[in-house]
């Protein structure tokens, strides 16, 4: 049974999906354009982090980040590697989108890598509907990222 729960980024058996979704970051992206936030930054006030599980096993995070009271942001969506190819991003996506809504938020923005590693997660989220567009928050244009959104109204 797959689970999807609101919980704390710092939980320690969380550490697997940290470290791989760190290491798929580093894989083939410069420093410099990495923008994924540790477990640390993940548990600050205006993060929601949730938490996919099945039968009680991790296997699956992704972070709502509070912009501003009607944008949020995906952060550090990430399923690991041998659970993939079962809808469960699809899922994770669609609770967030829903939790998205039900927070108020008309628009839901995310950041993810240019890189041809990065194409099933940016067919993810145009299949869902994202668009690109230009840097929001705080972004500025980057060669290694590609800006979608989506207009939840």
């Amino acid at each position: 049974m797959i689970t999807i729960t609101r919980d704390s980024p710092l939980l320690p058996d969380l550490a697997l999906l940290m470290e791989r979704h760190s290491e798929a970051m580093h894989a083939d992206t410069p420093p410099e354009s990495i923008h994924m936030m540790d477990a640390g930054a993940l548990a600050a006030p205006g993060i929601t982090f949730f938490v996919m599980r099945e039968a009680g096993q991790a296997v699956g995070m992704v972070a709502l980040k509070r912009i501003d009271a009607t944008h949020g942001e995906i952060k550090s969506m990430h399923i690991l590697a041998e659970m993939r190819g079962r809808r469960l991003a699809r899922m994770m996506l669609d609770h967030l989108i829903a939790e998205a809504k039900h927070a108020g938020f008309e628009r839901l923005s995310l950041e993810t890598g240019a890189q041809p590693g990065f194409a099933v997660a940016r067919g993810l989220y145009a299949q869902a509907g994202f668009l690109e567009c230009p840097p929001f928050e705080g972004y500025r244009p980057d060669p290694n990222s590609v800006f979608m959104t989506l207009c939840l109204e």
